[in-house]
């Protein structure tokens, strides 16, 4: 079951996307020209997207693919132009409507539904791959494993998800966030050290049956996220 404080940061992320950064959101998701600093995170973005994607197989035919967090959904049309029948989920609906309207309508023989909800729904159904790109870098490391171990038990292969990994520049900026709060800015980023997400997710009874694999940072300007992917060693 989600934790309240998963609840809380949930809301504050559907109200921030819904809201205040829907535009900004828009262009940086888009080819239009942004600032350099934002310039920085979409080029990170797409460094981190191309890290998941080579992680799937090439083929996914007959594959049913979750993206949780799916933003404005591109790196599900990625997914399903490799065959895969993806479902794309965000808490946002003004995303979720933006990954719709730009969707193309030919996608081969994958498929993508866009949905609005939370990627824990049990009524999603099971999934052969999970992927969730910077959709749990709000969450603190308990939320982030509870997380894991709720998706864990609908999949049949691996979990790719990211994390902010604790760096000297994202301590001070999560630092000075917590002093001078301002109203229009993003729920904080919770930078954890990966060796301590590590070992939450070997104590973890729920994830006993999946082994950690890759790991990947990308660091880009402003943009620094860590990949890490999940492998189930033994069938559901």
């Amino acid at each position: 079951m989600p934790t309240l404080s998963y609840l809380e940061r949930r809301g504050q992320l559907q109200t921030y996307f819904d809201r205040t950064a829907v535009e900004a959101w828009s262009r940086l998701t888009s080819d239009a020209p942004v600032s350099r600093i934002r310039a920085t995170v979409r080029a990170g973005r797409c460094a981190m997207r191309d890290t998941l994607m080579s992680w799937l197989p090439a083929d996914m035919h007959g594959q049913r693919l979750l993206d949780a967090g799916c933003g404005t959904g591109v790196l599900a049309i990625e997914a399903a132009r490799r065959g895969a029948d993806v479902v794309a989920i965000d808490i946002s609906p003004t995303l979720v409507q933006l990954a719709r309207e730009r969707a193309p309508e030919d996608l081969g023989a994958g498929s993508v539904h866009f949905q609005v909800g939370d990627m824990l729904d049990p009524a999603l159904g099971r999934f052969d791959y999970v992927v969730a790109m910077d959709s749990l870098i709000h969450y603190d490391a308990h939320d982030v494993v509870r997380v894991l171990e709720g998706l864990s038990a609908r999949t049949h292969r691996s979990m790719l998800f990211t994390f902010a990994p604790s760096t000297l520049a994202l301590e001070l900026m999560h630092a000075v966030g917590r002093v001078f709060p301002r109203g229009n800015r993003a729920p904080a980023i919770e930078p954890m050290r990966p060796a301590e997400l590590s070992r939450l997710v070997a104590q973890s009874e729920a994830l006993a049956q999946w082994a950690p694999r890759r790991t990947r940072r990308v660091a880009v300007g402003f943009y620094t996220s860590q990949a890490r992917e999940l492998v189930r060693e033994r069938g559901l």
